[in-house]
């Protein structure tokens, strides 16, 4: 399946459904060396699939990986199950503020139906797409 830029067309139903179900998702970042650090972790999506989001931890390597990267970096998220898979890439940046926080918490708690524990160290990380590859 080719790569196809994020504004060529919307996401059809098929893949919005398959990044509403519950999976486990791969985020790469690349490590100032230029190496990919890839990494489990839960990812959100906006209806149009023109933004994700993952919270983590402030201290996280994939946190500083970004922070790293000058006005934002390059980064990838990944789901498969089966036969079917899905890949978003975009442009991520870090919010720390809380407003942000708990919003992506919420769409955490919906996509895995389960809230998160508190954790004063959370940020997130948003990633603008500008690349689906996969499922379309």
């Amino acid at each position: 399946m080719p790569a196809e830029p994020a504004s060529t067309r919307p996401p059809s139903s098929e893949l919005l459904a398959f990044w509403r179900e519950r999976h486990l998702c791969t985020l790469t970042t690349l490590r100032p060396s230029g190496t990919p650090h890839v990494v489990p972790v839960g990812v959100t999506v906006s209806d149009d699939l023109g933004q994700a989001w993952v919270i983590c931890r402030r201290g996280g390597v994939k946190v500083r990986n970004i922070l790293a990267a000058d006005g934002g970096a390059n980064v990838a998220v990944s789901q498969v199950d089966g036969r079917r898979w899905s890949t978003v890439e975009g442009r991520a940046v870090v919010l720390t503020d809380a407003d942000s926080v708990r919003a992506a918490e919420d769409r955490y708690a919906r996509r895995y139906h389960r809230q998160p524990a508190p954790n004063p160290e959370r940020v997130v990380i948003r990633i603008d797409v500008t690349r689906r590859l996969g499922l379309s």
